[in-house]
């Protein structure tokens, strides 16, 4: 492995992901952990939109949303997604395709708490994804939930998390004349052992 392919080291892609979020955090000003969430429709039109990617785990990269929005319900019906999160400061991405499933236990539970509290009652207020006749018809909902539950408002029933559960990540670093780095971890299934290869550029 050449000192450029250290950027690659390591067995486990979870950890390479970890580790190149943590550098990206030091050089890109606005949400580093943004992601490019892409998912089908009932009739397979591709959709696609920023979501913030909120825990790398030794299994799954996870991110949370209303359960009544449109991507939910299209992360639900096809049970698959995929990602790309890009670093332009660094020159870096990764592709991640793989399986999708609720995180609506304790874990969700947690995040929900640390969030801010008015993004926690922004939660409850906003019905997402449906039409709106008006910010201030927005607003007058988010007055109506903090007059209801108060500082500490609960999780909502409709709003938690999802794994996504690599079958697939490929990590991509720009290189000089767009001869670019590429690696492929690839694996028939969430928890097998996975196949690594260099592609071309």
């Amino acid at each position: 492995m050449s000192e450029r392919d250290g950027i690659f080291a390591g067995t486990d892609p979870f950890v390479i992901a970890g580790r190149w979020l943590d550098e990206a955090r030091e050089s890109e000003s606005n949400d580093p952990n943004a992601i490019a969430l892409a998912t089908v429709d009932s009739d397979g039109m591709p959709n696609a939109r920023m979501v913030l990617l909120k825990e790398i785990e030794g299994g799954a990269f996870v991110f949370y949303t209303n359960y009544e929005s449109a991507k939910a319900g299209e992360l639900d019906a096809a049970g698959k997604a995929a990602f790309v999160m890009h670093w332009k400061s660094l020159r870096r991405q990764i592709r991640v395709r793989g399986i999708i499933k609720r995180e609506n236990g304790p874990q969700a539970d947690e995040y929900y708490a640390s969030r801010s509290l008015k993004s926690r009652l922004g939660a409850w207020a906003s019905k997402q994804s449906q039409p709106l006749s008006s910010r201030s018809a927005l607003m007058a909902e988010v007055a109506k939930v903090t007059a209801k539950l108060g500082p500490n408002p609960p999780r909502p029933p409709f709003w938690g998390g999802y794994r996504l559960e690599p079958t697939e990540i490929e990590f991509w670093a720009d290189g000089a004349f767009r001869l670019h780095d590429r690696f492929r971890w690839r694996r028939d299934q969430a928890g097998s052992e996975w196949q690594v290869q260099r592609l071309n550029p």
